[in-house]
Parts: structure tokens; sequence; C-alpha cells
């Protein structure tokens, strides 16, 4: 298997549109990284750059070492699998999952020992002789996954393979690819999504994508509690982080903030006398709102409920800005039409400056 670097990465269209610059990446062996961002950021025309099936038009590609930027995609050691199955219909599942080996001539002996390990892997063994149309959509993309497994390639590349899936399928088949990585520890995988689940449960990092170029990278668990910034401060955790406005008050071991809403937030971030009377921008995740009837972050009546069993979301409602989101614990259909006072624990209080962590 392989590591990957990506120095000062570009790529530009038509020789004026530059949609990524100056992505810096390393990517080691037996890593599974996820790409996410939002549309048009970049996500899979990275991953094709990776592939070699798109040029890269600045910096350089590494493989173990050796710069790649003008081999062609088929030397490259790379495996791709696209939101498309892309099978051959004639063919049975077993053709399919050979084909790449029988155009390489490989020995036959050599074929089945291959297709045969993959179909045990992904629990195919049972549909070799079927042809796709008899296959289930989540059957069909773990053909798909298959078919590269043959290969025993040097890196394996996922361009949104779960989109095409229902719900349902979805989870199985996301199950069925963390499986598969733990039965391939060695295996290096990079793997593009807009699913935020997709990303947290499967990645070893997540690479985040904005503004063409790299927002953060870091463990799931990193960028949900320490993101470094705004944006992924609200791309990553569902709902979205809230954000309120205020300026700092109190400063030392732990920080006071004066919200504009009159609420007042105490956060363990540090600061010093000079962060006196900086604006700043206050996060709370709905899911660390807790009501009180003391001292507030955040008052006002609850516009919408929304009671999903476990837990209940209460937006609240903010002329010309995103609704506040407090997600609660139970069933509170009562809340609607009522006032709330919500705080939070410092610990899981952030705080910005100019889009930028403070922590």
């Amino acid at each position: 298997m392989a590591d990957l670097k990506l120095t000062n990465v570009d790529k530009t269209y038509g020789g004026n549109v530059n949609v990524l610059k100056d992505i810096n990446l390393e990517i080691e062996t037996g890593e599974l990284i996820v790409f996410v961002g939002p549309s048009g950021c970049g996500k899979s025309t990275l991953l094709r750059m990776i592939a070699g099936l798109e040029r890269i038009t600045g910096g350089v590609l590494e493989i173990d070492g050796i710069e790649v930027n003008d081999v062609p995609p088929a030397q490259r050691g790379i495996a791709m699998v696209f939101q498309s199955y892309a099978l051959y219909p004639h063919m049975t599942v077993r053709e399919n999952m050979q084909f790449a080996l029988k155009i390489a001539k490989k020995p036959q002996a050599e074929i089945d020992a291959a297709v045969d390990k993959a179909a045990k892997t992904l629990q195919l063994d049972d549909y070799l002789d079927r042809l796709p149309k008899a296959l289930s959509g989540g059957q069909r993309q773990r053909v798909a996954i298959g078919r590269s497994i043959v290969r025993d390639p040097k890196v394996y590349l996922f361009d949104e393979p779960l989109s095409n899936l229902d719900a349902a399928l979805r989870v199985a088949t996301r199950i069925e690819i963390a499986r598969l990585k733990e039965a391939m520890p060695d295996s290096t995988m990079i793997y593009v999504t807009h699913d935020q689940v997709e990303a947290m449960t499967l990645a070893s990092r997540i690479v985040v994508l904005a503004n063409k170029g790299i927002a953060q990278v870091g463990t799931p668990l990193e960028l949900y509690e320490t993101p470094e910034n705004e944006f992924v401060a609200q791309f990553i955790g569902s709902p979205a982080m809230n954000l309120l406005p205020g300026k700092i008050t109190g400063t030392g071991a732990q920080t006071t903030v004066a919200l504009d809403n009159g609420g007042t937030a105490v956060t363990s971030i540090a600061t010093t006398d000079a962060d006196m009377g900086k604006q700043v921008n206050v996060g709370v995740r709905p899911e660390d709102f807790e009501p009180t009837d003391g001292s507030y972050i955040f008052k006002d009546t609850v516009d919408i409920v929304e009671a999903l069993g476990e837990v209940t979301l209460a937006y609240f409602e903010r002329e010309g800005e995103d609704h506040i989101i407090a997600k609660l614990q139970g069933i509170h259909h009562e809340l609607r039409g009522k006032e709330l006072a919500l705080t939070a624990d410092p610990s899981k209080v952030h705080m910005f400056h100019d889009g930028q962590s403070m922590r």
C-alpha cells in the first residue's frame, strides 16, 4: 500500500478559473481519509486529480515518494469506485469482477483466487453467477468495490459511493465499508462524501474543504470538539453549531462574554487583558444547551418544536438570521410558544474572533 503527499496542489480551468489552491496534505498507509465540504468546493475534483483523471495545474502529487503528476491513471496503482456502479449489464458478478485482470492477461488461477477472496470479504459468494439486474443497489455497489479489490491497488478512491442508495441501504453499505477497512488494515483509502454521518463514522481523519482550500484536517472528534474556525464549527455537526455575537467583559482562566441578546456566556477558553472588549462570536452546539432558571446564554420564545422521540429540537426564530436550535433530551411538545432560557457548561462553549477559534 502507499503514502500520498500533495504539495501546493492547484487546479485551474481555462487558465483563469481557479477551483483549488495550495492544497497541502499527507496521507499515510492504512488511513481512511474522508473529503467533505459544501457542493462545488472541489472534493471530487481533488479525488480525480489524485486518480489522474484531472490534470494538476500546479504543485506536486507524490505516491510513495515518487512524483506522479504526469503518470497515466492506469500506471498509478489506484482503483476508483464511482457514484454510479458502472457494471457491465451482460456480465455476471464474477465476470465483472475479473474483467480488469483478464485485460491485464493475468493467469486464470490468479484471477479466480483474487475474485473468490474479494467475494468472501464482501459477502458476495452466493451472487457470483448473477447478472447485475438481479442484485439490489447495495449488492451492486459491493460488486463495484470488489472489482477494485481484485486489482490489489496501492490506493482506493471512493467518489460518493452511497449517494444512489436509499437510507436503509446506505446505512448497511456504510457498515460493510467499515468492515472492509477492518479486514484490510494496511489499505489506503480516500473517500468523498457530503454525508457527515459517513465522514464521522468511517474516517481516521477528515479533510474539510472550503474556499478553494483546506479549512481543517483532523480526526472526527477533533473537528467536532475543537474546530479551528467558524466554517468547520458550523459544517461539522447536525444541527449546526449556534453562533451568538457579543463582547468580552471578563478575562482570565475563564472568559465572560456579554452577548448582544442580553445573555451572558462563560467559556473555559483562557484570555488576557489584551482581549478585553473584543467582539467575538460564542458558539454552542444544540446538544450542549441545557434549560436553566438562572443566568442564561440565550432566552426567547420557542417557535417550532420537532419531537424526534429520543430528543426534541427546539427552534428559536431570529429575524434575518438562521434559527437558534436547542437539542433537548426526551419529548417536549409543551415547549412551543413558551419562553425558554438556556445555558451550557463552560467547557462546551466555543469562542471565535474574526472567524478563527480562540481556543
